[in-house]
């Protein structure tokens, strides 16, 4: 039986509560007109007239006392108990691999914030940022890849860190190219350090592989090998397109063209899935799918502990049924009136 205003306290063997309506009965019985306890004195019928007829409540005091040991006692039969209790989350995280491109072509400003126009590379860090802080229990971490891949964020736990380090994924590191092989298999050999059960890499690229000694498919195949999942990104629009470059120039593209049939390819053999992202609202909807699809195993058990406190109120009874005693025996301790006989 749980009590409504201590929610944490529950009484094992609350039935033994209904003898307190005895209580009451009891304290009925002790109050009602009776003779007081008397010594006949056969002289004693001068003073009869001045009798009156009392209570019998010689020993109130003590009386009280009692009833309220015994109240205590009936509670401490009922058994209360505090009910202990904690979850205990087993969460089987996973390791997810952002590849990303950081060709100078991912400096196209194609795509748009607040109505603003962005590059590619910032459109993708916004959308990678949130994705990030929704895998509160798995270790992610970062691969960019020019004409070369390097690691600008390890794999870890510390999101915070990890957002804070996004702005190391930039243009200009390596050689500019686009080494999709080489990105997928750095993605792959950071991947098979952890010791997770599912491993995941998600490639956002927007040009096809022009450098590298790897092809994607063959880094694919490795990746899959290794029990590793690839999704794959095409982020961008085709057409030809203006590059700002950070110094201030401003160069021109070569006509802008997707490898759809290489990255369905690499997604296949990495048994995922491929995309297309051609604005911001489309990317978004990738990464979320995308989070939905790969989803951490949470095993969540709740442990339940009671702890004993029926004997606060069982000594309480036994002080107050002593001092009872006590007093019953020295201070209240009181002689029988004369009555004419």
């Amino acid at each position: 039986m749980n009590l409504p205003f201590l929610p944490d306290i529950i009484l094992a063997r609350w039935e033994w509560l209904l003898a307190l309506l005895l209580l009451p009965l009891m304290m009925w019985w002790r109050g009602r007109i009776g003779q007081a306890p008397a010594v006949a004195f056969p002289t004693a019928f001068i003073l009869r007239d001045l009798g009156f007829k009392a209570k019998s409540t010689s020993g109130g005091v003590t009386f009280g006392l009692v009833i309220v040991s015994l109240a205590a006692a009936i509670i401490a039969l009922a058994r209360p108990q505090k009910v202990i209790s904690h979850d205990e989350d087993n969460s089987e995280g996973i390791a997810i691999c952002l590849t990303v491109d950081v060709s100078l072509s991912m400096l196209i400003e194609d795509f748009y914030i607040g109505g603003s126009p962005v590059n590619r590379i910032t459109a993708a860090k916004r959308v990678m940022r949130d994705f990030i802080r929704g895998r509160k229990s798995d270790r992610v971490g970062i691969v960019a890849f020019a004409g070369a891949p390097y690691q600008p964020c390890p794999l870890t736990l510390d999101h915070e860190w990890l957002e804070s380090n996004l702005d190391r994924v930039q243009t200009g590191v390596m050689e500019d190219g686009t080494a999709i092989g080489s990105g997928l298999a750095a993605a792959s050999r950071r991947l098979d350090k952890e010791t997770v059960p599912s491993k995941v890499i998600i490639l956002l690229t927007d040009g096809a592989n022009n450098s590298g000694k790897l092809s994607p498919q063959d880094a694919a195949k490795l990746a899959a090998t290794l029990g590793q999942k690839i999704y794959t990104i095409a982020i961008g629009t085709p057409g030809v397109h203006r590059i700002p470059l950070p110094d201030g120039r401003v160069i021109t593209s070569g006509r802008q063209e997707f490898d759809e049939g290489t990255l369905q390819e690499v997604a296949r053999i990495g048994s995922g899935s491929f995309y297309m992202a051609q604005d911001l609202t489309a990317l978004k909807e990738i990464f979320s799918t995308i989070d939905a699809l790969e989803k951490t195993e949470i095993k969540r058990r709740t442990i339940s502990e009671t702890e004993e406190l029926f004997f606060f109120p069982a000594s309480l009874a036994a002080m107050l049924l002593a001092l009872a005693l006590l007093l019953r025996l020295t201070f209240l301790n009181s002689a029988p009136v004369a009555v004419a006989t």
